[in-house]
């Protein structure tokens, strides 16, 4: 499992420092792995779920991480890679006076190339009896497990998102910047001709919403864009494309609702305090903020 401490740290404010040349040169970190943080606030418990999906060679794994508003970890249930077991199960806990209850299916799973499964599954966190976080499609899902008293729908709120990503020229990913809002498609194109000293362009739904031209002098840097009329902040840095020995990965942050940079200048985007204070900044109206980390992983 990816630590939250060990996530890109946030920005000063003449532009982007997000990773250090040694880790981003290290190749034994180009996992295939998506981890997702959901943030939970009720009466019994509040505090931080992290799901975190690999995909290994022949095998997928799964690991999921429940956390304290302190940052203290209350259970770390880890799925090893399987090829034929494990793939439906259940955990029961009680830390500190807090029950937890995980519940999985991923038997009739479908997978692209994101460890991520498509459809055909389900993955259940309850808390104190209360359910928390409900994922997947699945029609024979955990509700019967669970107290009749907790079938409301879940609390949890999607709040930040770290995925590896992997190409030469192009890489792609999904992703909804607030809680309500629609899914979109996001295209990264890298142009490493000289023609304007190499080029990186973005897009939204197909729609070009970033161009930064001559990276070698502006490889870290920040812009604004509008998706469905909400802010995001987009930060990117390539230093290691560009200047090391060793081909790293890149780092693309995509932050939603920032009212103001300063406060998250010391920050890591993954950190409990910063995306508690990102969802208390956000328009109630539009749900909350998100945070999306791409780390772009080029294959020779």
């Amino acid at each position: 499992m990816v630590k939250m401490k060990e996530f890109p740290s946030c920005f000063g404010e003449s532009g982007v420092q997000i990773a250090s040349s040694s880790s981003a040169s290290n190749k034994s970190a180009a996992q295939n792995l998506v981890t997702c943080i959901y943030h939970h606030h009720s009466l019994p418990f509040s505090g931080f779920i992290t799901v975190t999906w690999i995909k290994h060679i022949m095998a997928q794994g799964l690991t999921i991480g429940i956390e304290n508003p302190a940052k203290q970890p209350l259970c770390k249930v880890e799925i090893k890679p399987w090829l034929f077991s494990k793939r439906k199960g259940s955990k029961n806990l009680v830390v500190n006076s807090t029950t937890i209850d995980i519940h999985w299916d991923l038997s009739c799973a479908k997978f692209g190339a994101s460890p991520e499964p498509l459809e055909g599954f389900y993955l259940s966190v309850a808390l104190n009896k209360e359910l928390c976080l409900l994922l997947g499609d699945s029609p024979n899902g955990p509700h019967k497990k669970i107290d009749d008293s907790s079938l409301s729908l879940p609390k949890a709120t999607f709040v930040a998102k770290r995925e590896h990503i992997f190409g030469k020229k192009l890489y792609n990913s999904k992703a909804q910047f607030y809680d309500k809002g629609k899914m979109h498609d996001i295209r990264i194109e890298y142009d490493s001709s000289e023609s304007f000293g190499k080029c990186l362009n973005m897009y939204i739904d197909r729609k070009e919403v970033l161009q930064v031209t001559h990276l070698k002098w502006k490889f870290r840097g920040n812009q604004s864009i509008l998706v469905d009329g909400v802010s995001v902040e987009v930060y990117w840095d390539v230093y290691s494309w560009l200047f090391d020995s060793v081909v790293g990965n890149a780092i693309f942050l995509f932050r939603s609702n920032v009212a103001e940079k300063k406060l998250w200048s010391n920050r890591s985007p993954f950190e409990p305090f910063a995306l508690k204070r990102n969802q208390d900044n956000s328009d109630s109206s539009q749900g909350h903020g998100f945070s999306l980390v791409l780390c772009a992983w080029k294959n020779e």
